[in-house]
């Protein structure tokens, strides 16, 4: 459904990124941000049914900064892989290459934002630096972040199994951001991850409900 495109950055560099167009004049445009495993098939998947609910997405290769075409599998070598290359990219530049891809797709309306697990961080950030409505399903790294003054609404899952993030931080964001929407799920860490042994199909659809009213209102409808 999706095409990959050259995305021009902040810092002179080209990056890929996958596309997907709506079929009809888009309601919006969502920033897909990525888990620390590249854009992959899972991440076009993503993007293709933002792009099916009648928003215009875009999924920046992060990586390609650092070698192209990064899709690592979903085992021990890639979580380790995957966890160095962010280590090595930075939020700085993430962020930075959020807004290159914001500006890419302008011409849809209003833009936002969802990242997962890693780009949760990244998407929240996106609320909170670039003023883009920002959906952050459990990002782990959010807690120092916290103390930002938002610039624009940011909606979080997690899930309530999620050992890398325990009750008391998923509280800081209630108790830091009380004016965000913040929801748990039975879930475990990468619940909405539908090709993986975390995946719980209830908890993602709701949270997926949940995304598209929060786009809906704070995109469509320019809210």
């Amino acid at each position: 459904m999706g095409q990959t495109i050259n995305l021009n950055t902040t810092r002179m560099q080209c990056i890929g990124a996958y596309l997907a167009q709506p079929a009809g004049k888009p309601k919006g445009g969502i920033v897909v941000i990525q888990e620390i495993f590249g854009v992959n098939d899972h991440v076009r998947h993503v993007v293709d049914r933002f792009a099916d609910a009648g928003y215009t997405a875009i999924a920046p290769c992060f990586f390609d900064h650092l070698e192209t075409g990064v899709e690592l599998g979903y085992n021990e070598d890639g979580y380790t892989r995957g966890k160095a290359l962010v280590m090595e990219l930075g939020m700085d530049r993430a962020v930075e290459d959020v807004a290159s891809a914001a500006e890419a797709i302008s011409s849809a309306g209003r833009i936002g934002t969802v990242g997962y697990c890693w780009g949760g961080t990244v998407a929240m950030l996106a609320a909170l630096r670039l003023g883009l409505p920002s959906v952050s399903y459990y990002g782990a790294r959010n807690v120092p972040f916290l103390g930002e003054q938002p610039k624009a609404p940011v909606m979080f899952h997690f899930g309530e199994k999620d050992k890398s993030i325990p009750p008391e931080m998923v509280q800081k964001h209630r108790e830091m951001l009380p004016q965000m929407e913040v929801f748990t799920y039975p879930a475990d860490h990468a619940f909405n991850r539908d090709v993986g042994t975390q995946y719980d199909e209830a908890s993602a659809k709701l949270a997926y409900q949940r995304t598209l009213a929060f786009f809906d209102r704070h995109l469509a409808h320019g809210a």
